[in-house]
Order: structure tokens, then sequence, then C-alpha cells
């Protein structure tokens, strides 16, 4: 590793590849959660790990509440079969590997922060740390909804800040939450042999339609809204008319009633594949919400994200306002009128591909940017009086 890095640019480093190295896809992060809270233990936290495999450990304060939370996901979009091989490029100060910035990086940062804040004076009020599965894909953000209703159900029972480590971004403060549903549309149908059942309806055919329908969608450019459809599967073999067909479907819109609107758009496409002339065919359509991530926001002028600008600009970084809006787990608590930004430990690219990569020089000041947010977070949050802090 380059000599111009700090010690704990190093190490964060070490302990991201350590961390990238134990596969984790959403559903399958326990082997990755139990090697976080060993490393917890051995900085002598208490640790405490719930049944879907969130990591709990937590810096007392002065005061208990209300408690700042600062987490990192600890899936990942990758298969455990994928190679998880790690390349460096000296010359460029990049590193790559799949899932390596999103988010082995962001894990190995709130250890380090867990590490650095033990060995300081008490904060003002209690910091947890946790890092909660589920963040991707059809995690649905189950770990960060399980860990806001554990710490908010706890005697002192209020979580006045959250602060969400993600490893790429440095430059951006996420400060509203992009809302989206998600669906999986299943077609069933009588199908049989390509050549002597020709005419029987097909699964995949009706479901391509039913597809093409959905692509025909035109959606408001403002606000923001959009559809992809990421998945689609069915059939047996080349020469079987389908009997069984499935796509997953993704909605997105900066405004709730946009994508409620969007939302029975496609409610209604669906309809029209469940009329009598279909059922009578032998076919079915089915859907189902397999993804639901609410929307919230805190103002451009909320202390919490004016603290988070005036942190990149001391560390001469400009900060990205124009990214301000993403889908994370900083929806869970935003969505709950609770204060919360996400923020970057350095730059990066190629986020969910294999040849994904991390720059290693603006690691350091990604860590400063970290610890100075925590360390005012728990400041304000000592002082605020409840009406401050509303979202």
């Amino acid at each position: 590793m380059s000599s111009n890095l700090s010690s704990d640019s190093q190490r964060l480093i070490e302990w991201s590849i350590a961390i990238q190295q134990i596969a984790a896809p959403t559903g399958a992060e326990a082997a990755r959660a139990a090697w976080v809270a060993a490393a917890l233990r051995d900085l002598g936290y208490a640790v405490e790990m719930d049944d879907l495999h969130n990591v709990y450990a937590c810096r007392a304060g002065e005061q208990r509440a209300p408690a700042l939370v600062v987490s990192a996901h600890t899936d990942t979009v990758f298969p455990a079969a994928v190679d998880l091989s790690v390349r460096r490029d000296e010359r460029h100060h990049r590193i790559f590997g799949p899932g390596l910035g999103d988010n082995s990086l962001g894990v190995a940062a709130l250890i380090w922060l867990a590490d650095v804040l033990r060995a300081q004076p008490a904060p003002p009020v209690d910091i947890w740390f946790v890092a909660n599965v589920g963040e991707e894909g059809n995690g649905d953000l189950r770990g960060m909804r399980a860990a806001f209703d554990r710490l908010t159900a706890t005697e002192s029972g209020a979580v006045g800040a959250a602060i969400v480590i993600e490893g790429m971004g440095l430059s951006r403060i996420v400060h509203q939450a992009l809302a989206s549903r998600r669906f999986r549309i299943h077609v069933t149908a009588p199908g049989g042999h390509s050549w002597s059942d020709f005419g029987a309806a097909s699964a995949v055919h009706l479901l391509v339609q039913l597809a093409a329908d959905i692509t025909q969608l035109r959606p408001p450019k403002n606000p923001r809204t959009t559809f992809n459809i990421g998945v689609i599967e069915g059939g047996t073999s080349v020469n079987t008319i389908a009997q069984h067909a499935a796509l997953e479907l993704d909605l997105r819109s900066e405004e709730p009633a946009a994508l409620e609107s969007i939302v029975q758009q496609v409610q209604a496409i669906i309809s029209r594949y469940q009329t009598v002339r279909w059922q009578q065919a032998g076919v079915t359509v089915t859907s189902a919400v397999i993804g639901d991530r609410p929307g919230g926001a805190i103002a451009a002028d909320h202390p919490l994200v004016e603290a988070a600008i005036a942190s990149l600009r001391g560390l001469h970084i400009k900060p990205q306002m124009s990214m301000r809006i993403s889908s994370t787990d900083a929806n869970i608590p935003l969505s709950r009128s609770i204060p919360a930004v996400c923020i970057g430990v350095t730059e990066g690219g190629n986020a969910h591909r294999t040849d994904e990569w991390i720059a290693t020089q603006p690691i350091e000041n990604g860590l400063r940017h970290l610890l100075g947010m925590t360390q005012w977070a728990a400041q304000w949050l000592g002082k605020a009086s409840p009406s401050h802090l509303s979202a």
C-alpha cells in the first residue's frame, strides 16, 4: 500500500478487503455479520445481534437520549459464487473488487469510528453503531426497519438523528429519501407442446405483452418518476409453450403522489389481463408487492445538512447537492421524521459491477468527515430541544 496513506487509511483498507472477502448476498449476511460482531467485541464493546443478523454496539453517552444512530449495511448485490478477487492499481491509487465500495468500506468505517470514539471522553448522548442487513435489492430495507423498531422501543425510546455510511460518494449528502414500490407479476397458463398444442395460451407470450404495455408508460419528468423491469423469467424449453413466467418491476418517484399514480397505471395494465376472456383461456395473472421503500426528507437548510456541507467544505471538497435524493437506509429514519443523512467515505465507480473500484487517496478526508459529523451530531442532540429535532 502506498506509503503516503495515513495509518488509519491503511487499516481501513485492510479491514475493507477482509470484509469484502466474506460473501454477503442480501438475505445471507450471517458470516459477515459474525466478523463485524467479533471485531467490535475485540474493541471492548458489548455486542448484540438480532434474528436478522443486524449487529448492535453502543458508545454510552452522558445521557441516553435522544440517541444518535450511525449505520452501514453489510449486504451486497452479488451472489455467493461471484469471484471476490481484489486488484490494486497503485499508479492510479485505486483498488478494484466487487462490493468493496458498496459497502465493505462503509462497514469498515463504522468499526473504525467505534474504535476512535471508545478512546475519547463520553459523548453527550448514546451513539449506536449498527451494521444492518437488507439494504440492497429485495432486502427492502428490512434491516434498518428492524433496527429502528428495536432502538425506539428501548427504555429511553428516543432516536434523535441518524448518519448512514456508504463506502462511496464522499462529496454527496443524501437528505431526501427516494420512495419506491416493487412488484413481482406472475403469469400461469395451460402451456403444452410448441407444435402439437400450438394456439394454447403461453405464460411467456402473455407476460411479454404485458411487459410491452408497461414500457409504453410515460411517467412525468417533474417530479422525476421512473420504471424498470429488472428481471424476467419463465418457460421450460424452446419447444415448450410456457406454463409459468414472471417479472420484477421497480417503480420510483420523487413525490408520493406521482408514485401512486404510476402504481395505479401498472395495476390497470395488469387488470386488462385478468378479464373473463383470459380466465376462460386458463390464464391467471397475479401481482405481489416485493418492496415498499418509504420516502421522506429534511430540508437543505436543516442543521444536519448544513453541518455536512460545512464539513465537506472544511476539507476542500465541493458538496454535490444535485445528488441529494436517493434510496438508502436513510429512507427509514426520514420516513419516521427522524433527521438523517447518508454520507460517503471515498470516491469510486462501477458500483454493482464486478469491476467496482474505490479511490484510496480521499479516504483520510472521508474519515475526518465521518468523525466530525458524528461528533457534531452528538453535540447537537445533546443541546437540542425536541422541537428542533423534527424533520
